[in-house]
């Protein structure tokens, strides 16, 4: 390509990259605009509803969920409790759950799957979906066989069986013989006592005995139905993905008449999709709840780059904050639970590591202690998680940033399941981008998950639960956060913002030229003394690390990668923005937030503002 031909790609990249910032800020504007037309939207859509459902009678299913999708008409009749099995549901409900009613959705999808429907349950963290197959397995002859990814999350749900005398057991690689002798004996025996039966993906892929007993407890009529927890494990496009959960597909095959609940707190309908086709469900009903819980609040922290200051300050905040009440801590590795865990022992906090490679009676003995508040904080990787049922607990920490916007939003989702006040704090530290890359760059799109995940924490200006909803495809109305985060307790009744936007054009293009001067440079070319051609920056360093993360975001910089026996090795390479930076009237901005200077400067503004406010209205307050 001579030069001429050159210049004019050049100049059409450019055209296009500057057509793209301008629709990337249309999108900011109409996201804006969406959440403000929304409560309106939601009132007026709720008047015609009603008007529409008191004009034409109730609906009606049959069949299986293997059927015609089904109305919304229809599916108002499985709100109801006027079926045949609805009395002896609400008498277990009082008396072996020990609730007096049902929290939104459970009772349709209770009467769903009672009905025999396939089913797919997405429901916030907390909102109570193990309640959704425990309850019908309970009302129903034989047992619900129960695919759960983590042995945590059963030890969780069998303790809390026990604890209602509800027979539950369990089949797992740590199973002993004997055990599993009488679990697979159980499955067809008329007399056995037991109502739940979990399981391992790992343990239908690889237990052909267990396959057995199942097909002959399906021909028996014992096998009632199927649930599969955390069912977005199914699909490559999730962002939990496991080698065995799509393996599954096998249950409905081979047990066509047994109805399936695929139960997940985190999965987009693409996600949903790829699960149905796995699993075998041709036409599932799909249950949607709102992601939303207005009794956890959501904060972001930047965490200090020297590991000592970043503990005490988080040890700090256990203590102050959340002096004797129960929390979690999660961790990016095996090594960093049982360093902080040290660490916060030392600081006279009761805290225990959990993770995947502990022994697993030390792994229960922990799980058991902190469920029973012996232990104030447990310091976990991922492997403490999932559907781990605790109602008190008051703070879910992130010392390292989740790989994904699901992973958070689930992790974050095991506090305050009690319905009462609890807190979801990250601390967000510069370095966590490159961890967390290495550990996700062999998953798909797991780095566009990850930019995700580090967008929420650099975020100033946009609610923290409006960023969530745009990600799980919710329509977001701007009354829902009523101040439970921390960009929207900052905003002022006088919409003096937080934050500034300032131009880091010149400092984009110093960081460009670094790079390609060390590209040149480990190829062997040019001139010897790189480091006299670069000016020094006099930003402190965390000006630095936030400028350095907008670029990345903003695609003027991007992610290498190189693979060792022993490591992965990550990489910052010019990004497809980067050549834009070569025209003189491209610049790039970055919102921050306010230095203590420049508050102080609103703060006085704004009182000044509000004194207008009081003489103009006669306020006598104004918080």
């Amino acid at each position: 390509m001579d030069s001429d031909s050159a210049n004019d790609v050049q100049a059409e990249l450019d055209s296009v990259e500057a057509e793209l910032e301008v629709v990337e800020l249309q999108i900011a504007e109409l996201l804006e605009k969406q959440a403000s037309l929304t409560s309106r939207r939601k009132r007026l859509l709720r008047k015609l509803e009603e008007a529409c459902d008191s004009a034409q009678p109730s609906g009606s299913s049959s069949g299986s969920g293997s059927g015609a999708a089904m109305t919304k008409q229809e599916l108002l009749r499985y709100e109801n409790d006027d079926f045949s099995w609805s009395t002896e549901l609400q008498q277990n409900l009082k008396d072996v759950f020990q609730l007096s009613k049902f929290r939104s959705l459970q009772l349709k999808a209770i009467n769903l799957s009672m009905s025999g429907k396939d089913l797919f349950l997405v429901m916030p963290t907390g909102r109570g979906k193990s309640l959704c197959y425990q309850l019908p397995a309970v009302c129903s002859e034989g047992f619900t066989l129960v695919v759960t990814p983590l042995v945590s999350l059963m030890e969780d749900q069998l303790m809390y069986l026990k604890s209602i005398d509800v027979e539950a057991v369990s089949l797992n690689a740590s199973s002993s013989k004997e055990h599993a002798k009488m679990v697979l004996a159980g499955m067809t025996d008329t007399k056995s006592l037991f109502k739940l039966l979990y399981v391992t993906p790992e343990k239908i892929a690889k237990s052909k005995l267990l396959m057995s007993r199942l097909e002959k407890a399906y021909n028996a009529g014992r096998l009632s139905r199927i649930a599969v927890d955390e069912v977005h494990c199914c699909s490559q496009w999730g962002h939990d993905f496991r080698p065995d959960y799509k393996l599954l597909g096998i249950l409905k095959r081979q047990f066509p008449k047994v109805p399936l609940l695929g139960l997940t707190a985190t999965a987009t309908s693409s996600v949903l999709k790829d699960c149905q086709k796995i699993l075998c469900v041709p036409e599932p009903v799909t249950l949607t709840a709102s992601f939303n819980r207005t009794n956890l609040y959501y904060e972001v922290l930047l965490k200090d780059s020297n590991s000592v200051d970043s503990i005490s300050d988080i040890s700090a905040l256990i203590k102050e904050r959340y002096k004797d009440q129960s929390g979690i801590v999660y961790v990016f590795s095996q090594k960093d639970a049982e360093t902080v865990s040290a660490d916060l022992q030392k600081k006279g906090i009761n805290a225990y590591p959990y993770h995947a490679n502990m022994n697993p009676e030390d792994k229960s003995r922990v799980h058991r202690k902190w469920a029973n508040n012996k232990i104030q904080v447990v310091v976990a990787t991922v492997a403490f998680g999932m559907g781990i049922d605790k109602p008190d607990v008051r703070f879910v920490i992130h010392h390292t940033i989740s790989k994904s916007i699901e992973n958070y939003y689930q992790e974050s989702g095991r506090a305050g399941r009690d319905d009462k006040p609890a807190d979801c704090i990250v601390y967000f530290g510069f370095n966590d981008i490159f961890r967390i890359s290495t550990m996700v760059v062999m998953e798909n799109v797991g780095q566009q998950k990850l930019l995700t995940m580090v967008d929420y924490c650099q975020n100033v200006d946009r609610c923290r639960r409006s960023v969530i909803a745009v990600h799980f495809d919710e329509v977001w109305d701007n009354e829902g956060c009523n101040k439970m985060c921390d960009v929207c307790r900052r905003v002022s009744l006088c919409f003096l913002p937080d934050y500034i936007t300032v131009d880091i054009t010149q400092h984009a293009k110093d960081v460009v030229q670094i790079v390609e001067l060390v590209t040149e440079a480990w190829m062997g070319k040019g001139p010897a003394k790189r480091r006299k051609m670069i000016q020094t920056t006099t930003l402190s360093r965390l000006e630095v690390e936030a400028i350095i993360t907008s670029l990345l975001l903003q695609g003027y910089l991007s992610e290498d990668f190189s693979f060792t026996p022993y490591t992965t090795y990550f990489y910052l390479k010019l990004g497809r923005k980067a050549p834009m930076l070569k025209n003189q009237s491209h610049s790039i901005t970055m919102k921050r937030r306010r230095t203590g200077l420049e508050a102080n400067t609103v703060s006085t503004t704004q009182q000044t503002v509000q004194k207008s406010f009081r003489k103009a209205f006669g306020c006598i307050s104004i918080d």
